[in-house]
């Protein structure tokens, strides 16, 4: 007679119904796979007053969460409530209670990992995360187990599918920002509140769990740089592909030569050549560099029910297959034993990088050449320049791009150029990633 493994869901709604879904229609090869039955025996909601899918057994759900994290017949905790302040204290008590813990929940790992993931080690518990990062792309499991013979030297990726829409449509369709938005919501790619993803927020805390992954770093969601989509407009896409560039929201982490870690959040301009340039609409991408394997890239959808309970359920076969076989921590949740070790972060000003510069000015002579002149006291140099609009009413747009400089260099020099007369507008700053 086949084992069966009993699961507690803390969460019933997007997320969780796609993971009862999921277990249902893939049951046949889930069981084969992992050798064991799963069965669902406490599900944790918010209400009993929501109408819920025909999929959702309405005799297992509990309205508090700590019953499920405590259920004495629950094995394995799946934690897709989301927040913070509550789904830690659920997960810090189902670990407690000697519960294996999987969650969907990047703020959760990339804000409480350094309590919860030294807890489940002590316990000889499993905690997996792979859900928490990219959705239905298998990166955790990559970077923790399929290059753990290798040296990262470099990760870039594009991490937040509704900031990766709405660029891609303003690009493409020479759509406003709010129109794009507005498209996004309406095909549930964005939140009715967007502020996590449109600000960069959401790709932060992703950033910050795949750099402990892929460099055994502590890293503070907080320390690293990060711009937002929200002021990017169609005219700055428009130019960019005039310049034979595509705008995409990157997530980048680096070594630095002194041992700190270059970690940054920011739309940029890709060359329309490279491989990230590609990467459209809501998908995700991340693109490594190994110090053996050279250059991968692994894609697919970000976010949605189906490919986020993928992943949570892979997981779940994953720890499971531990449990059958009294191996748990065979895999370190971070990649690298013992803790993670405090690396700096290097501040934004730090960064050398071409720049994609607009002003936008009244059409006077001689403005250029002052805007030139500041840019070149501070040691920006100008690589190629065009101008585009402008009389007596309507402000031109002058477009810069520059050589490599250093970015509290050009920094220093907008702030003096901003405050120039004939400048109408703060200037947009855009950083060029090279292929």
């Amino acid at each position: 007679m086949k084992r069966t493994i009993r699961v507690g869901l803390l969460g019933c709604g997007v997320v969780g119904t796609g993971i009862l879904r999921l277990l249902r229609d893939n049951a046949e090869t889930i069981e084969g796979r992992l050798g064991a039955k799963l069965e669902v025996v406490a599900i944790a909601a918010r209400s009993a007053e929501r109408e819920r899918d025909p999929i959702v057994p309405m005799e297992r759900l509990v309205f508090d969460p700590f019953v499920v994290a405590e259920h004495p017949d629950v094995e394995i905790v799946l934690e897709v409530m989301g927040g913070v302040e509550q789904a830690g204290e659920v997960v810090r008590r189902a670990l407690e209670s000697g519960k294996h813990v999987i969650t969907a929940n990047k703020a959760l790992i990339a804000e409480r990992g350094d309590v919860l993931i030294p807890l489940a080690e002590e316990r000889g518990l499993d905690l997996y995360f792979e859900a928490a990062v990219a959705g239905g792309i298998p990166i955790i499991r990559v970077l923790r187990e399929a290059l753990a013979a290798d040296r990262i030297l470099s990760l870039r990726g594009i991490l937040n599918g509704t900031s990766n829409y709405i660029l891609t449509r303003m690009q493409r369709d020479g759509l406003a920002f709010d129109e794009a938005l507005r498209l996004a919501q309406e095909a549930g790619y964005a939140e009715a509140d967007p502020t996590l993803d449109i600000s960069g927020g959401d790709a932060r805390h992703k950033l910050a769990i795949l750099a402990t992954l892929a460099f055994g770093a502590r890293v503070d969601p907080a320390d690293i740089p990060t711009q937002g989509i929200q002021d990017v407009t169609s005219v700055d896409c428009r130019f960019a592909q005039r310049f034979g560039f595509v705008l995409r929201p990157l997530a980048i982490a680096k070594p630095t030569k002194d041992g700190a870690l270059s970690l940054r959040v920011h739309p940029a301009l890709l060359p329309s050549s490279s491989v990230l340039a590609g990467v459209s609409g809501a998908l995700n991408a991340v693109a490594i560099e190994g110090a053996m394997l050279g250059p991968a890239m692994i894609t697919g959808l970000g976010a949605g029910a189906l490919p986020t309970a993928m992943s949570v359920v892979s997981d779940l076969v994953d720890v499971g297959r531990n449990l059958l076989a009294g191996a748990h921590g065979r895999v370190p949740s971070r990649a690298f034993r013992g803790q993670p070790k405090a690396r700096a972060v290097d501040q934004a000003g730090a960064l050398r990088s071409r720049y994609y510069l607009r002003f936008s000015v009244k059409d006077r002579p001689g403005v250029l050449a002052r805007i030139a002149g500041v840019l070149g006291a501070f040691e920006v140099s100008i690589e190629q320049m065009l101008q585009e609009g402008g009389d007596h009413e309507t402000p031109a747009q002058i477009v810069i791009l520059t050589h490599l400089a250093r970015e509290a260099d050009v920094v220093s020099a907008l702030s003096e150029v901003d405050r120039l007369s004939h400048v109408v507008a703060p200037t947009m700053l855009l950083r060029i990633e090279e292929a």
